[in-house]
């Protein structure tokens, strides 16, 4: 399956309902009323688009009736270009400079964080460079019972340490060993901390600090996981953590169990946080790094 089949096939959810109501809205009134753009408005903001965006495709589909009239004018071509204008910008490979780079992998319980981590470490070495895990999610036993089996079933060593061990404790041994072993990446899967709790985001803050002090300049990317199903509560979460760890950039996972997978671009442009990899579903090479065009065109296809 190609990339474009796989966005296509991960969007399904968002696309289909999408489609309909455009479709459905275009088909009855060919020139746009206000009863019709209301309708418009509201089947953007529906899959999640936010205002800022369903503003700007309303405002290029308004100058396509002033300047073409409602004959041939194709709206799922004008939405599609204009997110992918919003969106173009976006730099999607990891930061890679000589030596080891370390990526922090920080969201709530839920989003799919530790199986990012995991996937993320396949995709790395799917293009030919040594990745590494660290379990430092030591208060959930399962999280490092779960990110164990994925690198035996990757073939990615996992640093971890006791259930309940101190996680800066598990950090500092992570980078220790993959600097030994020359790694090009080590991806740190950090506590599913609730975005309520401040003493949880004080706790992120220290083990980021113990990072720094055991290789300058780590952790270089703070990648924050977001569960595409949650819709805009998601935004919330990424504005929390981003008081508490600067963050540059997203993963977005479970696009595909969602209708409202517009929310991919309501939070790029909220927080002008580049989108770098989005989840379509559960095998390790469903996590693809992101493309604005090709996103633009499977969510608006006609």
């Amino acid at each position: 399956m190609g990339l474009f089949e796989k966005f296509k096939a991960g969007l399904q959810k968002t696309h289909s309902k999408l489609a309909h109501e455009i479709k459905r809205i275009v088909t009855r009134s060919p020139k746009l009323t206000a009863t019709s753009t209301e309708e418009l408005e509201a089947a953007l903001l529906g899959a999640d688009l936010g205002m800022t965006m369903t503003r700007q495709v309303m405002a290029a589909v308004q100058k396509g009736y002033e300047t073409q009239g409602g004959a041939g004018l194709d709206v799922f071509a004008i939405a599609s270009a204009e997110v992918a204008r919003n969106l173009s910008s976006n730099k999607v490979a990891l930061r890679k400079e000589s030596g080891l780079t370390v990526v922090s992998i920080v969201g709530v319980n839920g989003t799919g964080k530790t199986t990012t981590s995991a996937k993320l470490a396949y995709h790395t070495q799917a293009n030919g460079q040594s990745a590494m895990l660290a379990a430092c999610d030591t208060f959930r036993a399962a999280a490092i019972e779960q990110l164990k089996l994925w690198g035996q079933r990757l073939n990615v060593p996992v640093i971890a340490g006791a259930d309940k061990a101190d996680p800066a404790s598990v950090a500092h041994d992570a980078i220790t060993a993959a600097l030994a072993r020359k790694a090009d990446y080590l991806f740190v899967d950090t506590a599913g901390r609730l975005h309520t709790k401040h003493n949880l985001m004080q706790e992120l803050q220290k083990l980021h600090r113990v990072m720094g002090r055991q290789l300058p300049g780590a952790p270089h990317e703070v990648l924050l996981v977001l569960d595409a199903t949650t819709g805009m509560n998601a935004l919330t979460q990424a504005r929390e953590f981003n008081k508490a760890a600067p963050l540059t950039g997203l993963v977005v996972t479970k696009l595909d169990g969602t209708s409202k997978g517009g929310m991919v671009v309501a939070i790029q442009q909220e927080l002008g946080l580049p989108i770098k990899f989005i989840g379509l579903g559960e095998k390790a090479d469903d996590l693809q790094p992101f493309d604005a065009k090709q996103f633009a065109e499977a969510l608006f296809e006609e």
